[in-house]
């Protein structure tokens, strides 16, 4: 059965916002990559981003995952009085995983279609037709 877990965008504070969530909730980081992570020498980021969160991710309790990234630039400003998170779904397989997005996705608009993403899992997000944003991903 897949699992949901909350994801928030973020200004440029995203790893201070994740280090104050860890001192409340305690648990550890399961991940937490970079946008230089992810430069090329085809595509990189302007040098004031290459530090900024691509992806963190904090356990909390034995099931669920606070995931969180900062919003490049180049994407602009996040409005913090608006929809700034998203529900992000954790499939149990890739079949699952596609189930998830391809329904959920129907009548949507897909951000970024389900494949391997950037920090390697299998990895899809999209708006469905209520507007709600969603992201699923499996990983092994």
């Amino acid at each position: 059965m897949a699992k949901i877990n909350p994801h928030i965008h973020f200004n440029g504070n995203a790893e201070e916002a994740f280090e104050f969530y860890k001192s409340v909730f305690g648990g550890e980081f399961i991940s937490i990559r970079r946008y230089k992570e992810l430069s090329t020498n085809d595509f990189s980021f302007p040098e004031e981003e290459l530090n900024k969160i691509l992806h963190i991710g904090l356990a909390i309790g034995s099931a669920s995952i606070l995931t969180g990234s900062d919003v490049p630039n180049i994407l602009g400003k996040v409005s913090e009085i608006e929809n700034r998170s998203k529900i992000t779904i954790t499939a149990d397989s890739k079949a699952e995983a596609d189930a998830l997005f391809n329904g959920l996705s129907a009548g949507g608009t897909v951000e970024m279609p389900i494949g391997v993403g950037p920090w390697c899992s299998y990895f899809g997000a999209f708006r469905d037709k209520y507007g709600i944003e969603w992201m699923v991903e499996y990983a092994e």
